[in-house]
């Protein structure tokens, strides 16, 4: 990158890095190098940061806490926006709670559980950043984000901020359908009174049976597909027979079939070559065409594969 940029940058957002390795900063612990990552510390650093990149024509992504994200071995061009400056919790009139986008969601389900708040035990132990959740409508089959968000504050495209209420949003299975380069700053969430000792209980045994269901000591990005309309991704790959399957460093976790781990040589062309063996294998068995869940942006052997405007 351009030393005149950079030095712009630097002016622009204190907490910033260039050529940052992206497995540092994922769950997957794969990735290669971003040009830029910026951690504005507040909206008006995140105004100007965006205003500059715009009017530069560069490009930028939005990073939360690097799950249910797969960074390509290329890297990313452009800026990595790390909205971890984002972090306000507050409950607010009516059992409501305000949290910013880089809080992380085990951290809200726990400061709901202290102000004996009720309605978001379902997230517990679901890893990554409450902007995140609300972009992917993050949830089990117990419940989704969805469910409980009274409203979200969104930045737009020059910098402009706005509150849009539950009835304007569009909220589909593991999506948010959002206007085009809109960033989640923040979100309300309604919940209810209940007792604080009977919200622990609850969260105790949802994280009891995520953990006994789920290969949490290694490097993974959570589910990797969808699931289909009326039967679990997991179940259809385990009945294909592929759990244990394995290219160089990424292996389908042999305790759930819809994570796929990383025995910590893989690289991200590791982890996007099994992921593509696992859909053509389980469409040719199930005629079933399986929809990732994770996110892959970045570069892969120079060439281009997604990555916001």
């Amino acid at each position: 990158m351009d030393e005149v940029i950079k030095n712009e940058l630097k002016a622009l957002v204190e907490n910033i890095e260039f050529d940052v390795p992206m497995r540092t900063k994922t769950s997957l612990r794969v990735g290669g190098p971003a040009d830029v990552v910026a951690a504005p510390a507040n909206a008006v650093e995140l105004q100007r940061l965006i205003r500059y990149i715009r009017e530069k024509g560069l490009s930028f992504f939005i990073v939360g806490r690097g799950t249910n994200l797969l960074v390509m071995d290329g890297g990313i061009r452009g800026t990595v926006i790390d909205l971890k400056g984002f972090n306000t919790l507050e409950v607010r009139e009516g059992c409501v709670v305000y949290s910013g986008a880089g809080v992380p969601l085990p951290k809200l389900v726990y400061f709901a559980m202290e102000n004996s708040l009720a309605g978001i035990e379902f997230a517990a132990g679901i890893p990554g950043s409450v902007g995140g959740a609300i972009v992917m409508n993050a949830g089990t089959t117990e419940g989704e984000i969805k469910d409980v968000v009274e409203s979200v504050t969104l930045m737009g495209v020059g910098g402009d901020i706005s509150e849009i209420k539950k009835e304007a949003l569009s909220f589909s299975y593991r999506n948010l359908n959002l206007p085009k380069v809109s960033i989640v700053l923040g979100a309300t969430f309604k919940l209810k009174a209940g007792d604080k000792e009977a919200i622990k209980e609850r969260i105790g045994t949802l994280l009891q049976a995520r953990k006994a269901k789920q290969p949490l000591d290694l490097p993974n990005a959570g589910c990797i597909f969808k699931n289909p309309a009326s039967v679990s991704a997991g179940r259809i790959i385990d009945e294909v027979g592929l759990k244990g399957l394995q290219f160089g460093g990424a292996r389908v976790s042999e305790l759930h079939a819809n994570f796929i781990v990383n025995n910590g040589k893989a690289t991200a062309k590791d982890i996007l070559s099994l992921l593509d063996d696992v859909m053509e294998k389980v469409y040719e068995k199930k005629g079933i065409a399986l929809e990732p869940e994770i996110k892959i942006v970045g570069e892969m052997e120079n060439k281009r594969l997604r990555i916001k405007p």
